[in-house]
């Protein structure tokens, strides 16, 4: 081999042994010098959806399912089918109410500031409750025997758009003053009674939150008093022939009939008739007259 070939050799040698040093050592050495830091990886954890039982006991009397009544958000409308387990527990409770005439079921309808109350009742608690209500009286429990209640309850958790229970029950001592309750009831009503004003030749409802809280005594008057009925009478102010006057508080006695049979009254509970403009509270001589002529009052007989 000749001193040239020899030379050659040896820098080839000593450039591939210096290319392998750089990838072992300083080439690793500088691919950790500019490695960035691990960021911190922040997780949100989604709060679990809340569920209520169907619950409820006294004494040697307990009943409990998983189950309950469920509610779209927003909404006092029971979801269906209602669950078996909340069938036998209506049944059983039925029994125990039979059995025991001093005893009331208390319902407490639960609901949160975020949802939108498009109910008569004050709080959609309220509405709610009263849905479970009327669903116990068509299994053959009298509205006499129980209570509603509605409860601001914030901490509740949709699943989605579905609230899983939102209510609380419990068994209790019919009130001793009971009866004085009612009479209270009915003499703030008939001294003072829901009057529903509308635009001219108009009819629908939009409740004020002092006519929301009439509507639920009136509720309550009616459950608790078999024989107690809504009278709802629909007037106008004298524009126009009437018969056509007549007529349109007819239709408007009737929408509001429609309205609290929606919002859980009887039909066979509630009397809607027209006085047209034959009865005014005002002058018809002005528009501020004629303004509050055109209502409809919802009192109890």
């Amino acid at each position: 081999m000749t001193k040239r070939t020899t030379n050659l050799l040896g820098i080839i040698i000593t450039i591939l042994a210096g290319t392998y040093f750089y990838i072992t050592c300083c080439s690793e050495c500088g691919m950790q010098s500019k490695e960035e830091p691990e960021k911190e990886v922040i997780t949100s954890i989604e709060p679990k959806a809340t569920s209520f039982p169907f619950s409820f006991s006294d004494g040697d009397f307990t009943y409990s399912a998983n189950d309950n009544f469920n509610f779209n958000s927003s909404s006092s409308a029971i979801l269906t089918p209602v669950s078996q387990g909340v069938e036998d527990g209506i049944e059983s409770l039925k029994s125990f109410l039979d059995e025991n005439s001093e005893k009331v079921f208390n319902i407490n309808g639960y609901y949160t500031s975020d949802e939108e109350n498009d109910s008569a009742f004050p709080n959609l608690g309220l509405a709610r409750a009263n849905a479970v209500k009327n669903y116990f009286v068509s299994k053959g429990i009298p509205s006499k025997l129980m209570n509603t209640l509605g409860q601001l309850k914030n901490e509740l958790v949709p699943n989605v758009n579905l609230f899983s229970g939102p209510l609380g029950y419990s068994i209790a001592n019919r009130a001793e003053d009971a009866d004085e309750q009612l009479a209270d009831i009915y003499q703030r009503i008939k001294g003072n009674p829901i009057s529903l004003e509308f635009n001219t030749a108009e009819a629908s409802i939009n409740l004020r939150a002092e006519q929301r809280q009439k509507f639920a005594n009136i509720s309550r008057y009616l459950d608790k008093e078999d024989d107690a009925v809504a009278n709802i009478v629909g007037h106008t102010d004298n524009t126009g022939q009437r018969d056509a006057n007549i007529k349109l508080g007819q239709e408007r006695a009737d929408f509001a009939k429609s309205y609290l049979m929606r919002n859980g009254i009887p039909e066979s509970r509630i009397n809607a008739t027209s006085k047209g403009p034959d009865e005014p509270i005002a002058s018809n001589d002005t528009e501020e007259g004629r303004a509050k002529n055109r209502r409809t009052v919802i009192t109890l007989n």
